[in-house]
């Protein structure tokens, strides 16, 4: 399996758990998937300070150990967290009202 092919499976895990793991919608998800990669593949890659990473911005890590040092955490895809099915609106979360002190 090529690593696009690994990326495409993996977005489309992405869709279908973030809709609710439906039946049937395999072909959708996998052509949604699909495009994604693509635009991925397409896209000019970020510089270290776009992708947020500051760490990767800095000059060469420290080498106490010999050792370059790793990101402590691996960044998500944001396209694959924010994919939203055609026809349907992103759920929006309203902001919570002050709870009101109970009545004495």
């Amino acid at each position: 399996m090529s690593t696009n092919d690994k990326r495409i499976r993996e977005f489309a895990y992405q869709i279908w758990e973030s809709e609710g793991k439906p039946e049937g919608q395999d072909a959708r998800h996998w052509e949604m998937a699909r495009k994604l990669a693509e635009a991925e593949a397409l896209a000019p890659s970020k510089s270290p300070k776009a992708a947020g990473s500051k760490a990767a911005a800095k000059a060469p890590a420290s080498k106490a150990n010999g050792k370059a040092a790793e990101p402590k955490t691996k960044a998500k895809p944001a396209a694959a967290s924010k994919v939203i099915p055609p026809g349907e609106k992103a759920n929006e979360k309203k902001p919570r009202a002050a709870r009101k002190p109970p009545a004495v």
